[in-house]
C-alpha cells in the first residue's frame, strides 16, 4: 500500500464561491476563473520587497561568477524550466547562468513521473552542483515538497543563498529559506489545482525575478532588449527596429551598423549612440561588464532612450 500525506495549505481549502462551478455554462465558468486570476497580482505585490532583496543577492552572486538554480516538481518545475529556457533568446544569457532542476528530469516535463517529488535524496543529488555563494530557489505551492526540501537543505550546507517561492504563508520549508516569497493566493477555484492561481503567481515571480536580474546585469538598454539573440526572422526584424527606436536611424543605417558589428546588437547600438567604430564599442562594453549604459558614460552619448516613466 502506498503512503499518503495530507497537505495543510490554503491551496487545498475549498473555495466557497465556486462550489457549483460544474453546473454553470462555459462563459460563467470562465468568468469565475478570470475573477480568481485577477487576485494574483495583488498577492505577488505583497512579496516584492523580499523579491527585490533576492534580486540583489542574485546579481551579486552572478557578478562574482556564481549561478542561480531553480528546484521544483510538477507545475512548479515546469514553470522553472520555462523561465530558465527563455533567458537565452531574450537576454543572451550564457549556459549555466540560470539552471532549472525539474524532479524527474526531461521525462517529467510532458507527463507525471511517480514519486519523484517525494524523493528528498533526489533533491539533494540535484543540488550537488551548487557552490558557496550560488543562489538556490525552491518552488513549491504547498511549501512542503520533499524534492525541494532536499535541494534547499543541501544548498544550506554548501553555503548557497536560499529562497522559497510558495503559495503557503506557513510553509513547512520556510526555515530552509533565507528569502521567503509566500504569495498568499488562497483557495483555488478547483480545490488543490495549483496549476491555476498558485502557478500563475510562481510564473509572475520568476518572470519578474529573472527580468530584473538581467536588467541589473546590463542586458538591456533603457527598456530595449539589446542582448536579444536573433534566431528567426521575427527577431532579426526586432533587432533592426530596436536600433531604429534607440537611435532614430533609418532601417538601412541600422542594418549597416549591424553588418559592421558582425551582427551583434550591443556594439552596433553603442557605435551609433557614441559615434565610435564597432571594435571600440565592443571593447567599451567588455570593459563595463556588458553594460551599454555604463559604456556610454565613458564614451559620451545619451544615457537613456527617452524620459523615465517608472513611478
Amino acid at each position: 500500500m502506498s503512503s499518503e500525506v495530507t497537505v495543510d495549505a490554503p491551496t487545498e481549502e475549498r473555495h466557497p464561491g465556486t462550489m457549483s462551478i460544474d453546473t454553470h455554462p462555459s462563459l460563467d465558468i470562465l468568468r469565475a476563473l478570470n475573477a480568481e486570476d485577477a487576485t494574483v497580482a495583488g498577492a505577488v505585490s505583497a512579496v516584492l520587497p523580499e523579491l527585490a532583496l533576492l534580486v540583489d543577492r542574485a546579481v551579486e552572486s552572478l557578478r562574482d561568477g556564481g549561478a542561480v538554480h531553480y528546484f521544483g516538481a510538477g507545475t512548479s518545475g515546469r514553470l522553472a524550466v520555462l523561465d530558465a529556457a527563455e533567458l537565452r533568446p531574450t537576454f543572451n544569457a550564457p549556459a549555466g547562468l540560470v539552471v532549472a532542476h525539474h524532479a524527474g528530469g526531461p521525462a517529467a516535463l510532458l507527463q507525471a513521473v511517480e514519486n519523484v517529488e517525494d524523493d528528498v535524496d533526489l533533491g539533494r543529488s540535484e543540488a550537488g552542483v551548487l557552490h558557496r555563494g550560488d543562489v538556490a530557489i525552491g518552488l513549491t505551492a504547498s511549501g512542503r515538497t520533499p524534492f525541494v526540501a532536499g535541494a534547499l537543505a543541501r544548498a544550506r550546507e554548501v553555503g548557497a543563498v536560499t529562497a522559497l517561492v510558495t503559495a503557503n504563508p506557513h510553509a513547512e520549508l520556510a526555515p530552509l529559506a533565507d528569502h521567503l516569497l509566500a504569495a498568499d493566493t488562497g483557495p483555488e477555484a478547483l480545490t488543490g489545482s495549483t496549476r491555476l492561481k498558485a502557478g500563475t503567481a510562481q510564473k509572475l515571480i520568476l518572470n519578474s525575478f529573472s527580468t530584473a536580474v538581467m536588467i541589473r546585469l546590463g542586458r538591456t538598454w533603457s527598456n530595449l532588449m539589446v542582448d536579444v539573440v536573433a534566431t528567426n526572422a521575427k527577431l532579426r526584424g526586432r533587432v533592426v527596429r530596436i536600433l531604429q527606436e534607440a537611435t532614430g536611424a533609418s532601417a538601412e543605417q541600422a542594418r549597416r551598423a549591424l553588418d559592421d558589428a558582425d551582427g551583434e546588437l550591443k556594439p552596433a547600438l553603442l557605435s551609433m549612440l557614441a559615434g565610435v567604430d564597432a571594435a571600440s564599442a565592443r571593447r567599451a562594453i567588455a570593459d563595463h561588464d556588458g553594460s551599454v549604459a555604463q559604456a556610454l558614460v565613458v564614451l559620451g552619448g545619451p544615457v537613456t532612450a527617452g524620459p523615465a516613466r517608472i513611478h
